[in-house]
């Protein structure tokens, strides 16, 4: 596992003062959040940090940008983000605190704030992991699959920048944005309008857009087949293990529609003609086993995943 040495700034010391101060009179929004600083912004939602005055914790704060804010639709996924993240009560997801309304009525919702690198900052320095180090962390986000799975989720926004690896060797599966859920009929409803036209960005998360990173998108998740199943995030995971073992994602191309026809339509080379690190056999049976274009070829579901990535004889073939 990844350790990190140096300790985080944000984790404060523990004071009497802290933990026995009242709480305010009347609870509101108004008395609870404040010293709000922006992390990120995506393409509908901002991430800030913040004290929760209440608890003396600082925690990670999301809602809408301004533009979406009053969007029925955003603040629905908004919501279902929320719940979800909070009901996925998992070592490898990041819990949930509140879900509620600012003073203007505008939804938010708060997290637990963690530090550390995603697995896309980490294959940055792909030389200096051992590939036991990368292939647990890979372990571990299906672990965290499994669980949702399991639980009738499915995340469909797997890839590297989503993976993080916190400062206590923690690894934990981010941005349940876009999980698909089901209702108890088994029924479901798409919000997104069907399109074939597509920007040049291999990165899309506009309305109306194919959503998610088309270099880790399955085949039946690009074509938005109403019947996908958990196998899709098999598929991106497996996306995931490629660039691991190979340096590189199993397909790319100069446009969007170059890498969606790549993935509808090519099989991507083994990783161990694409790259000088020596790559275990299992490994690379299982990696493209779950590339087969047809879910029904993959493995049969995440565990079948894990117990190969997880299994003792591949590390072996790293010392001969």
């Amino acid at each position: 596992m990844l350790e990190f040495q140096q300790p985080l700034k944000d984790y404060s010391e523990v004071f009497l003062e802290d933990t026995d101060a009242p709480l305010p009179s009347k609870l509101d929004f108004g008395t609870r959040y404040a010293f709000f600083s922006t992390i990120a912004k995506g393409g509908k939602s901002i991430i800030k940090s913040c004290k929760d005055l209440h608890l003396n914790r600082v925690v990670c704060f999301k809602t809408l940008r301004s533009e979406f804010e009053k969007d029925e639709i955003e603040q629905r996924r908004l919501v279902r983000e929320a719940r979800v993240s909070a009901m996925l009560q998992h070592p490898n997801t990041i819990p949930t605190y509140e879900l509620g309304r600012d003073l203007s009525g505008k939804y938010y919702f708060t997290m637990k704030l963690v530090h550390g690198y995603t697995l896309r900052e980490i294959l940055d320095y792909r030389e200096r992991y051992d590939l036991t180090q990368l292939v647990d962390i890979i372990a571990q986000i299906g672990q965290g699959l499994a669980y949702a799975h399991a639980h009738g989720v499915a995340h469909r926004d797997i890839k590297p920048e989503n993976l993080l690896v916190g400062p206590f060797g923690e690894v934990l599966l981010l941005d349940w944005g876009l999980a698909k859920v089901w209702g108890k009929d088994g029924s479901s409803t798409e919000e997104l309008p069907s399109t074939t036209s597509f920007p040049g960005e291999r990165s899309m998360t506009g309305q109306g857009k194919l959503q998610g990173t088309l270099c880790y998108m399955s085949p039946e998740q690009i074509d938005r087949d109403p019947d996908i199943s958990f196998s899709t995030d098999t598929y991106s995971l497996g996306s995931v293990l490629y660039e691991v073992l190979s340096g590189q994602t199993p397909f790319d191309g100069d446009t969007a529609q170059e890498i969606i026809d790549a993935v509808k339509g090519d099989e991507p080379p083994p990783p161990s003609s694409v790259t000088k690190f020596r790559v275990p056999k299992l490994l690379e049976e299982i990696c493209m086993q779950s590339l087969k274009k047809d879910p029904s070829k993959r493995p049969k579901n995440m565990g079948e995943f894990i117990s190969i990535l997880q299994d003792t004889d591949w590390p072996r073939e790293l010392l001969k």
